[in-house]
Parts: structure tokens; sequence; C-alpha cells
């Protein structure tokens, strides 16, 4: 849950499909990704040692992070200004789910990096029925963290009466944000190693 608490794609996405298409959606979006939540976080955490001792990943997910950040940041300001469709089916909102489930580019390094941490400090173990456990877990997790997320964005729309215009524009300016964060940190990193 606490990986899904500062602002990032999937949270993002969750107040995006609650604006645009409703609550009913947002939930088919979340019960997808959650479910590939629990998959890629066995997965992840099942081959976290043999990542984190074969592959240097810290300055190339950085790197990474600006480029998916960048891009996600242009696809949601460019259509800022096109109007919803007015239907979506179940359909839709599970198959995003399940995409971004896949292919949420902050995962692999929270992962990576916690992971690491909590196998390091002996926190959990990496049997079989200790990692489950611990998958559903985040699972259940992301999906309460993401569930607070798309009731607050319905709570605000009701409350402000937000169009989409506005919602995707302030996304797409926090994902520039987000992107600019990761070209700083590279930038602090390599200045202080020379």
């Amino acid at each position: 849950m606490v990986g899904y608490i500062p602002p990032g794609n999937i949270n993002l996405t969750v107040v995006q499909i609650t604006i645009t298409r409703g609550i009913r959606q947002a939930l088919y979006f979340i019960g997808a990704f959650s479910a590939i939540e629990i998959l890629f976080t066995f997965g992840v955490m099942r081959f976290v040692q043999w990542l984190s001792s074969e592959i240097q990943l810290g300055s190339m997910i950085d790197v990474v992070m600006v480029f998916m950040f960048g891009i996600l940041g242009l696809i949601t300001w460019r259509s800022r200004k096109e109007m919803p469709k007015a239907d979506y089916s179940k359909k839709d909102s599970i198959k995003y789910g399940m995409l971004l489930g896949v292919v949420n580019p902050m995962q692999i390094p929270y992962w990576l990096f916690v992971g690491t941490y909590l196998i390091s400090k002996e926190w959990i173990d990496i049997g079989y029925l200790s990692l489950t456990v611990f998958s559903i877990g985040s699972g259940i997790g992301a999906a309460l963290a993401l569930y607070g997320f798309a009731r607050f964005a319905q709570y605000i729309q009701e409350k402000f009466t937000l169009s989409s215009y506005v919602v995707n524009k302030g996304i797409a300016l926090l994902f520039f944000a987000l992107s600019a964060y990761h070209i700083v940190k590279i930038i602090y990193i390599y200045g202080f190693k020379k």
C-alpha cells in the first residue's frame, strides 16, 4: 500500500478513470491491476536477489523513469482537450488495469529496492508460502490505496465539478514534474561522482 501513496502513474490513472468514466470503471481497473500486482510482486521478489547481484540497475532505472514519465506526460497533455467516450465496457477497464499492471514502470525499481531491503533485513522469507502471503498482502494493499484515490477523486469532482480537461492537464504536469525530478536526480548523482 505504501508504494501507491506518492503520486505516480497508477494512482493518477485511477483518478483520471474515476473522473472521466466513473467509480464502477475505476473499481474494475483496480481489481484487474491488483490481481496482476500479486503475480508481479511474487515474481520480482522471487528473483530479486539474483537481479540485484547480477545487474547494477540504479542509474538505468532513473533514465527509464525520465523517458516513461515524459512520454506519459506528453500523451496525457495531448489528450487533455479530447472529450472522454461516453460508454466504456467493463472489459475496457479490466484490460487497461491488466496492461498497466504488467508495464507499470515503477514496479520493478520499487520491488527491486524494497524487496532487496526486506530480504536483507530478513523481514520476509523467500520461501513460496511466505512470498505468496506477502504478494497477496501487496495486492490487497494496492487495491485499498487505489480505492482511496478513486473515492477521493469522486469526492473532489462532486465538490468542485472538475472537467476532464483540468484533470488531464494537472496529471500531465505532474508527470512532467516527476520526469524532471529524475533528471535532477541523475545530474545530482553524477555531479558528485566526478
